[in-house]
């Protein structure tokens, strides 16, 4: 091990205690994952000391990484299990995909960047995670296949929870995702019931557009 290896190591461990069990992550699958997904492998080299700060940073091609918070709590919302199979909108940088596939059967995700998609593609190959299935278009509209999923995650902003994904979502399902017309917006985590959803309100939070049909326009 190098002394940049015990750096982000140190880092990983600090940002655990402090900007996640410091706050209000207990789930303890979450915080297990993202002690063993090396975030420093899915950024930009220039902004690789800056992996474990507790902020977003960019990743290229006008898109973020989210705080390491808001990733962990995006995935608590969803109460994974190991039989779940999960839709994300945004594969970005695939660490939030990474943690998604260690904690769920299959991940299905959707980037509407194709450098963006297959870089993540990459990082995940070499990190051994392979049950995952990539798509590039617009993610609003879901994934192509028809097919239903019993969890949704949406790592890009929203005027609203998209109709391709309400149908898509399985029944007792959990969509999360960040919905509002401004700068900020609010988190909502929601579960379907006899075809509507059904949603609560988390927190503040600030993401980039989704791009698409049923997002923002260019």
């Amino acid at each position: 091990m190098n002394g940049d290896d015990i750096s982000y190591e140190a880092a990983r461990r600090r940002m655990i205690e402090q900007d996640l069990k410091g706050r209000d992550i207990t789930d303890p699958d979450v915080l297990w994952v993202i002690a063993e997904i090396p975030r420093e492998e899915f950024m930009p080299p220039e902004q690789r000391d800056r992996a474990y700060s507790d902020h977003p940073l960019p990743i290229g091609a006008g898109q973020t990484i989210s705080q390491p918070y808001i990733v962990a709590l995006m995935t608590q919302l969803l109460r994974l299990n190991p039989d779940c199979e999960v839709l994300e909108l945004g594969t970005g940088s695939g660490y939030q995909t990474a943690i998604l596939a260690r904690l769920a059967r299959r991940v299905y995700t959707t980037e509407r960047i194709a450098d963006l998609s297959a870089s993540a593609r990459e990082v995940l190959r070499k990190l051994g995670i392979e049950n995952v299935e990539y798509d590039v278009g617009d993610g609003s509209l879901g994934w192509p296949a028809r097919r239903t999923f019993d969890r949704i995650i949406v790592t890009a902003a929203v005027p609203d929870f998209p109709s391709p994904l309400v149908a898509q979502l399985a029944e007792a399902g959990l969509i999360v995702a960040p919905l509002g017309l401004d700068s900020v917006q609010q988190l909502i985590v929601a579960e379907k019931h006899q075809g509507k959803l059904i949603e609560r309100q988390v927190t503040n939070c600030r993401f980039v557009r989704l791009i698409g049909e049923h997002g923002f326009s260019e």
